[in-house]
């Protein structure tokens, strides 16, 4: 590609970048907290709120564990092989003579 045209396109990202970085900043209206972060924290919106992410860490806990049980049993099931490889003899020459 020509040097010319990453060059124009790198200012142009650049420029769109900068353009929505000074709209939020000229318009903090919209930067505003929401409605369950700034209002009652005993109104049922924030606890319906508080209820959802507690769901979502517990989903996120639950997957955790189910990662750190697979691990631990290929982890088992691998000292499990290691040892029969161990416990098993080698016939010197083999079965065929």
């Amino acid at each position: 590609m020509n040097t010319n045209i990453r060059v124009v396109r790198h200012r142009r990202r650049a420029a769109i970048v900068t353009v929505f970085i000074l709209a939020a900043l000229l318009t903090p209206q919209f930067t505003y907290a929401c409605a369950v972060c700034f209002g009652n924290p005993s109104s049922p919106m924030t606890k319906g709120t508080t209820n959802g992410i507690a769901f979502l860490l517990g989903t996120v806990v639950f997957e955790q564990i189910g990662f750190v049980a697979m691990f631990w049993s290929f982890w088992r099931r691998a000292q499990i092989l290691r040892r029969r490889r161990e416990s098993m003899r080698v016939i010197p020459g083999g079965l065929i003579r």
